[in-house]
């Protein structure tokens, strides 16, 4: 009995190391009310590419369902990416009103599966990167699969509750994003 209790602990502390990695590429806190390297009001930076909280206020403009949860900060980044070469230079994570509360029970208050996430990046071969990445992961695990979305240096995230046809609606929304 005990060589089959061992057993089953080791086929299921890959699942939990894996849900743990990637439970941290979407998680952020909302409770951050401004993103350190991102200025509040503006909806670009000086070198034209836009903001992540500029994208998303695009984006929401046709995705009426979309709320702003949260900003990324250098102090709050669970992934602590932002900033650094060649990963997001500004992001926020929002809600959707399509996603069922007892479909999310327990996902950190910025969590993907909750809505999504906007990442912007200095350029679109970043975007394209990371977007890979996170399909990568998602690909040994249907459970951690979500919609992506690159449209130039700006990756729209998008939780996998949504059905096809509602995430075609940010598919289409990010499109005049990049």
């Amino acid at each position: 009995m005990q060589g089959t209790t061992s057993a089953a602990a080791s086929a299921v502390a890959p699942v939990v190391a894996l849900l743990t990695l990637l439970t941290a590429c979407g998680n952020a806190p909302a409770n951050s009310p401004a993103d350190a390297h991102e200025p509040a009001r503006a909806s670009t930076r000086a070198d034209g590419r836009p903001t992540a909280r500029a994208a998303f206020r695009s984006m929401a403009a046709h995705v009426r369902t979309a709320t702003l949860t949260g900003a990324v900060t250098a102090e709050n980044d669970p992934n602590h990416l932002l900033g650094r070469p060649g990963e997001y230079t500004s992001k926020v994570t929002f809600s959707d009103s399509w996603v069922q509360a007892s479909q999310v029970t327990g996902a950190d208050p910025g969590a993907v599966e909750r809505g999504g996430a906007v990442e912007v990046f200095a350029d679109a071969a970043d975007a394209r990167a990371r977007a890979e990445y996170i399909r990568a992961v998602a690909k040994s695990s249907p459970a951690l699969a979500e919609y992506d979305y690159v449209h130039g240096p700006v990756l729209v995230r998008v939780s996998r509750y949504l059905t096809p046809k509602q995430a075609a609606q940010y598919e289409s929304a990010a499109a005049g994003l990049g």
